[in-house]
């Protein structure tokens, strides 16, 4: 059984990984109803939380059916994130996580995110402050190091356990390699196999499908995985991964009555969440993994990212479930948008 503190997460959990502007109460409703085990919400700045900014405020946001929950928070200044893991507790989350990850400009050339990984004592006094300041299990999603040449993540794991972090996630690249490239999940194995590591590791990066998952767990002997772009309008991902795991094959794909009822969904649910404009906006990122993999679907796509008002949304979803229903069955048809990658828009790279 693995455990965060005394939170039991399963044998091998399935984390879905905190993205900005992705992993909002919406969409954690749909990858919780799919098998996602352990949620994290966005990434919070502390300085928003202790100035009582809107937009911070807000994302501390959650639903008891979420739990176990972790929220994240990301900041340069230790006295700011001390402050912003307590306003964080107050909220009565199961875990508050530390961003320590995100390689963004104007995140991580501010010294936070994975920018702090160019100072590594900073990050261990952070992190041992942000423990004492709180009762909640405190754990840690960071990367491999910076770049090629300060890789030291096996020696920053055992030294962010010995200050009282309770579980560490690895996205296997650097800050350099952004999102390029093969995710290198060798030193995620060496972190995990640490003798003097007690803690669970788990690792993130380019696990996509079922069979991946199985092999990576194998082949690495990590404690969970995290989830991030393969989930962004595929909250199924969770499902497939645990049929794969059950029984070695892959499971059927969402028919098209799904796939609309997941987008309509999670637009309704942004809809009740946030403000119109937002909920209109934010979901469109989502609309083409959701119908990935559909016949002709590029105008229905260049329709949904475009239109703004509410109801000609549910129109469109509507008349996308009845043509698809009608001239091919409910049933997935390979086509166009085979070869677009997971997590990727027209408008930016999701930030993880």
């Amino acid at each position: 059984m693995v455990k965060i503190g005394d939170i039991e997460l399963g044998e091998f959990p399935l984390l879905l990984a905190p993205m900005e502007d992705v992993s909002d109460p919406p969409f954690r409703k749909l990858c919780k109803d799919h098998g996602a085990d352990v949620m994290y919400t966005e990434f919070i700045s502390s300085e928003g939380l202790i100035r009582d900014a809107a937009k911070s405020v807000k994302k501390l946001d959650f639903y008891e059916y979420e739990r176990p929950l972790g929220i994240q928070i990301f900041g340069s200044e230790i006295e700011s994130m001390r402050q912003a893991a307590a306003i964080c507790e107050e909220s009565n989350p199961d875990i508050i996580d530390i961003n320590y990850g995100c390689p963004v400009k104007n995140v991580a050339c501010k010294g936070a995110g994975a920018g702090i990984l160019q100072d590594i004592p900073k990050m261990v006094q952070m992190t041992a402050e942000i423990v004492k300041a709180v009762n909640k299990p405190v754990t840690v999603k960071t990367r491999l190091g910076w770049d090629e040449d300060s890789k030291y993540i096996v020696e920053v794991a055992e030294r962010l356990q010995d200050v009282g972090i309770q579980a560490i996630s690895i996205h296997g690249r650097t800050r350099k390699q952004m999102y390029k490239g093969e995710a290198d999940w060798s030193l995620i194995a060496e972190t995990k196999n640490n003798p003097r590591l007690h803690i669970p590791v788990f690792g993130n990066g380019d696990v996509d499908s079922g069979a991946k998952a199985l092999a990576y767990r194998n082949k690495y002997g990590v404690d969970g995985i995290m989830i991030g772009r393969a989930s962004i309008g595929y909250p199924w991902i969770f499902d497939d991964i645990k049929h794969y795991f059950a029984h070695g094959t892959e499971r059927a794909k969402p028919t098209v009555q799904e796939r609309v009822a997941a987008a309509r969904e999670h637009f309704e649910l942004s809809l009740m969440w946030k403000e119109e404009r937002y909920a209109i906006m934010e979901t469109r990122k989502h609309y083409t993994n959701y119908f990935r993999g559909l016949t002709h679907f590029k105008p229905y796509r260049s329709r949904l990212v475009t239109i703004e008002d509410p109801a000609d949304v549910l129109s469109t979803l509507n008349e996308i479930e009845q043509e698809y229903i009608s001239k091919y069955g409910n049933v997935q048809e390979l086509g166009e948008l085979n070869n677009l990658q997971y997590g990727k828009t027209a408008d930016k790279q999701i930030v993880i």
